[in-house]
């Protein structure tokens, strides 16, 4: 693999193949940082989309929207997961990736110093769950020991896993070693059809991702265990929402199962967030303005009470806190004097206003979206 740049993150174990080669998973493009593209700046981004000329009943405007329907200012609920993102570094670089992870995101792992202050604030909360994600968490040489550290705590523990890592031979043994812990594996699928999912993932990550299915089957996920519970996690191939979950979830489980022989538990579908390599995208093929004016037009004020905004903590690898995910991915730290998981206080994070911008119609259209899938 290639070693990252003398002290500038943790030294990887040995993964038995080279993380920038296609033998540890599909790279149908270059991350934005690495092509050294506009976008791979955060405040580009939101640059752009708040040039767009949206409407609504008037000027798009997120914070207005929520107010109206009695969310002014939009504010937390109970925190219940606690969301840690180990770094950006991957063994694929998809071209949907809201995160713009990639085998050269060694400037992005988390230290051991910050893994240690994320269980110590870990500790000073009530969440149920948390929730590891990158990147591709399980290639944090302090992966495991997170996982441990949070199951001995009592903790819920989601590994957020892009099936075809469990392939590359250092993670062979980790659907067992799941499986042993209690781990749910929540694992990205664009869909159930080769093409679709090959189109936004590279050639070979369906045919991949159905061994990596087989391997967590035969470690007894999928078949109904509340302790190995095996969820997919779809989103849209192109410029629309997703679909609704319980209708896709059946055609899903018969279609994998009659095809592959593959069982999960449940699906969760999320639609594309405009950020990052997604918003590349939408540039470049002309669906921008549509797809964003869509989101406008489909906002379900029924889906503001359960975004995840409200009941989640973001950690970003570098100990920054953030409302969620993809506030995280844009840079914007949480509203409070010390945004740093280090200063952590359960009573001021639990009073703070959400920051918002117009990323966030993404999460309020149609059914809902947020990590847990739709909000409705």
């Amino acid at each position: 693999m290639t070693a990252p740049p003398e002290g500038s993150a943790p030294a990887l174990l040995d993964l038995g193949v080279p993380l920038d080669s296609p033998r540890s998973g599909p790279k149908p493009t270059q991350t934005l940082l690495r092509r050294a593209s506009p976008l791979a700046s955060t405040k580009e981004q939101l640059r752009v989309l708040a040039s767009l000329p949206l409407e609504g009943p008037g000027p798009a405007d997120f914070d207005r929207d929520v107010a109206r329907h009695g969310f002014d200012p939009l504010r937390p609920g109970k925190l219940e997961i606690f969301q840690i993102n180990l770094g950006k570094l991957c063994n694929m670089t998809c071209r949907h990736c809201h995160v713009d992870a990639g085998p050269d995101r060694f400037d992005a792992m988390m230290s051991s110093e910050t893994v240690e202050e994320c269980l110590a604030a870990l500790d000073r909360c009530d969440a149920h769950t948390v929730d590891i994600t990158g990147g591709a968490p399980e290639l944090h040489p302090q992966f495991r020991r997170l996982v441990e550290e949070a199951v001995r705590r009592g903790r819920h523990v989601i590994d957020r896993c892009n099936l075809t890592i469990l392939l590359v031979p250092r993670m062979s043994d980790l659907p067992e070693w799941f499986a042993e812990r209690g781990v749910e594996v929540v694992c990205s699928l664009p869909h159930w059809r080769r093409s679709r999912t090959d189109a936004q993932r590279g050639e070979g990550a369906f045919e991949r991702s159905i061994e990596a299915l087989r391997r967590l089957n035969a470690a007894g996920y999928g078949r109904g265990d509340a302790r190995r519970r095996l969820t997919l996690m779809s989103n849209p191939a192109g410029a629309y929402l997703s679909g609704g979950a319980p209708t896709m979830e059946a055609e899903w489980k018969a279609g994998l199962l009659r095809e592959h022989g593959v069982a999960f538990d449940r699906l969760i579908a999320l639609n594309n967030m405009p950020i990052s390599r997604f918003l590349e995208w939408l540039l470049e093929s002309g669906n921008l303005q549509a797809y964003m004016q869509m989101l406008v037009r489909e906002f379900n004020p029924a889906a503001i009470g359960g975004l995840m905004c409200r009941n989640t903590i973001s950690i970003g690898w570098d100990g920054r806190i953030h409302d969620c995910d993809f506030n995280q991915m844009l840079d914007l730290e949480v509203d409070l004097p010390s945004p740093h998981i280090r200063d952590f206080d359960p009573a001021s994070f639990g009073a703070r206003r959400i920051r918002t911008a117009r990323h966030c119609y993404g999460c309020t259209a149609g059914a809902g979206s947020s990590c847990g899938g739709a909000t409705t």
